[in-house]
């Protein structure tokens, strides 16, 4: 979902679009707090965040259990639990560390922290999921990167045997928030509170069937430090995309929305072609054209009607073909393979100057010499 040209112009445009790694959202923190932003005031309005959330879960007079971490996702909940209790939520808290082993924000929203906090041990963790509406997972955020053990594995176990909805601080406890994966014991939640932008491990699978309902507020975060971040990963949006892309007009033709070229595999590989070439003409193209080895023509013609069908015999002749100057895109992979015939019609096609992603992918191919590479077809058949 990298995306490089065309942001110069829009590039504030889509910024709400971004998706931040841990590491970008650290950057993201620390840049705020470097322009004079109290790191506390961005914890209490992300605990105020969650507070809000979680009255949408439960009813007043419904009781909330807070497990909270030692670092700030813990801090968050400390904020919460007093706003909950505060709206006629009863909230017990439950404290995975010692009180003496909190830092910084946390340590200070702790202390501010009405509500006593519970050591967070496996029997009065399971008594207190018996009695409440809700809980609040505020253990560990997208910031965790190995697997939980012992103590939060089983309180996470708890979690996830009680049946109460569960509503996560940033991120289900136990998963990655750059890829979304689950090493070991992970909590499923209802929903998810999140802060200033989301995720990779939100929306990548297997972690988006942990979150829930993903609720990403604002804090007080600038958005313009995201300019010196850059973020190069959004969300698919029309916003991302949509000045790219033009209805057709009254007096718009075939010829006038462009001519996409599609290089097939081999007989047994021509599966993926086929779609991408479909796809190429569902997202506008006015002319799609499959380049197929001549021993798939027939395999590759018998399934296709809207997409012309062409055969292509080798690199001269895959440069005569690129070389029209009324083609405009080109797609080489499906089927393809990766060795150096795949990195020899890349770069032939590179050559031809309008189509300049391709040389990443011929490098890539040279570099895996050794993989199957179907394109001998090409030069063959």
């Amino acid at each position: 979902m990298g995306i490089d040209q065309g942001r110069k112009k829009s590039e504030r445009d889509v910024n709400h679009l971004a998706i931040l790694s841990p590491a970008e959202m650290a950057r993201a923190d620390e840049a705020a707090i470097s322009s004079g932003i109290s790191g506390f005031s961005l914890m209490q309005a992300a605990g105020r965040h969650v507070a809000e959330v979680a009255m949408t879960m439960c009813a007043p007079g419904d009781s909330v259990a807070l497990l909270c971490g030692p670092g700030n996702n813990g801090g968050d909940g400390f904020v919460a639990a007093d706003l909950l209790e505060a709206a006629g939520r009863p909230v017990t808290v439950f404290l995975l560390a010692a009180s003496d082993q909190l830092q910084g924000d946390a340590a200070h929203a702790f202390r501010e922290m009405r509500s006593l906090a519970h050591p967070a041990e496996p029997d009065g963790v399971a008594k207190a999921l018996d009695g409440v509406s809700l809980v609040v997972d505020a253990m560990f955020g997208a910031g965790l990167r190995r697997p939980l053990e012992g103590l939060p594995a089983k309180i996470v176990d708890l979690i996830n045997r009680s049946g109460v909805p569960v509503l996560a601080v940033d991120l289900p406890s136990g998963l990655n928030g750059g890829t979304g994966q689950a090493e070991g014991a992970a909590v499923k939640a209802d929903a998810c509170a999140t802060f200033f932008r989301l995720k990779p491990g939100h929306l990548l699978l297997p972690g988006r069937a942990f979150c829930g309902s993903l609720r990403c507020a604002d804090i007080g975060i600038p958005a313009s430090v995201l300019d010196r971040i850059r973020p190069r990963v959004f969300m698919n949006d029309p916003g991302l995309w949509g000045a790219f892309w033009h209805a057709p007009g009254l007096n718009s033709h075939k010829y006038t929305r462009g001519h996409a070229v599609v290089f097939s595999g081999p007989i047994a590989s021509t599966g993926a072609a086929r779609l991408a070439a479909g796809a190429a003409l569902r997202a506008g193209a006015g002319l799609v054209t499959l380049a197929s080895p001549p021993s798939a023509l027939a395999t590759n013609a018998a399934h296709l009607t809207a997409v012309m069908v062409r055969a292509v015999k080798g690199r001269a002749e895959v440069e005569t073909l690129v070389s029209d100057p009324r083609l405009t895109a080109c797609l080489m992979g499906p089927g393809l393979g990766t060795g150096d015939g795949s990195a020899g019609f890349g770069c032939t096609c590179s050559g031809c100057g309008w189509f300049d992603g391709l040389s990443g992918l011929s490098g890539a191919a040279v570099q895996r010499g050794k993989s199957q590479d179907r394109t001998r077809d090409l030069d063959a058949s």
